[in-house]
């Protein structure tokens, strides 16, 4: 009986460190578009990595620091809009800043309605029909904006309840995410809208480079010159439209890291690329050390 109530008790203390906090982000169905393929999570042997597929339904886990400093960041992962990386450029990331005191919110927006394997799928087109892709993501994208848009509006709505500044609320996303990222800064009206982005390799070619916006969010790009889908132009070019416009973005550009790199190490430089976002958001007033 003792061994069994100092198990329970055990097990009490465990259970909240394993449990997720999952909120569903509001949004207005697709009219022309069905999925016929549950979400799935699985590892993606071509990828070497965690993936999400066929979101249908877009929802966030929350990252909830021990000692919140105020600050927020939406966390969008790429994956070419069939899928998700959902551990290099989502949970990884999202644990790395709630240990600075950084509520992070990692957002499953919807992707391109797939089969099983979502991944091999891409790949096979990029392959043998790029065309194809173009064509599958193209009424996808739209959704997963306003996914990302919708996703902004409920943080500060709540941002009582995470201890959150309602004006110290970011967007993060990587490639397919940066591209949403770029349509949340570029769409937002009101109460969507982000005080700072930081587009991590945009997939630029997705969705192209437009004036920034009035009153546009601070800006930090990332990137790598050596990257293989050619996103070093892109990644300039989005940071010389807001340099154009009189604002002060930032810009790190490695010369070697490739495509996707998230939080997987590499022995390169570009592997401290989210100490570098924390020195600029620092230096940007975005967080503080003393909150």
């Amino acid at each position: 009986m003792k061994y069994l109530t100092t198990l329970l008790i055990s097990m009490a203390a465990i259970l909240p460190a394993l449990s997720q906090e999952i909120v569903e982000v509001p949004y207005k169905k697709a009219e022309t578009l069905t999925w016929e393929t549950d979400e799935r999570q699985y590892h993606s042997e071509i990828w070497d990595t965690e993936v999400v597929t066929n979101v249908a339904t877009p929802t966030m886990e929350v990252f909830r620091p021990k000692t919140p400093n105020g600050t927020a960041l939406i966390i969008a992962p790429g994956g070419g809009l069939y899928a998700l990386s959902i551990e290099s450029e989502g949970n990884l990331v999202a644990k790395w800043l709630a240990q600075r005191g950084i509520t992070a919110f990692v957002l499953k927006y919807r992707l391109v309605p797939t089969g099983k394997d979502a991944v091999k799928e891409i790949t096979d087109e990029g392959a043998n029909n790029p065309a194809k892709i173009g064509q599958r993501i193209k009424p996808v994208l739209p959704l997963s904006i306003a996914d990302g848009l919708s996703a902004v509006a409920y943080v500060r709505e709540n941002a009582d309840k995470y201890g959150i500044d309602a004006s110290k609320i970011g967007f993060m996303g990587f490639s397919a995410g940066g591209a949403v990222t770029m349509g949340v800064a570029y769409y937002a009206k009101n109460i969507d809208k982000p005080d700072f982005i930081v587009p991590v390799y945009p997939w630029t070619s997705a969705l192209p480079v437009q004036e920034a916006p009035t009153n546009a969010p601070k800006m930090l790009v990332i990137c790598a010159s050596d990257d293989p889908l050619g996103l070093a132009k892109g990644s300039i070019e989005l940071y010389n439209s807001w340099l154009g416009k009189g604002y002060l973005p930032e810009l790190h550009m490695y010369s070697k890291g490739g495509h996707g790199f998230g939080m997987k190490p590499q022995g390169l430089p570009s592997d401290n690329w989210i100490q570098r976002f924390y020195e600029w958001a620092l230096t940007e007033k975005i967080v503080s050390v003393n909150n």
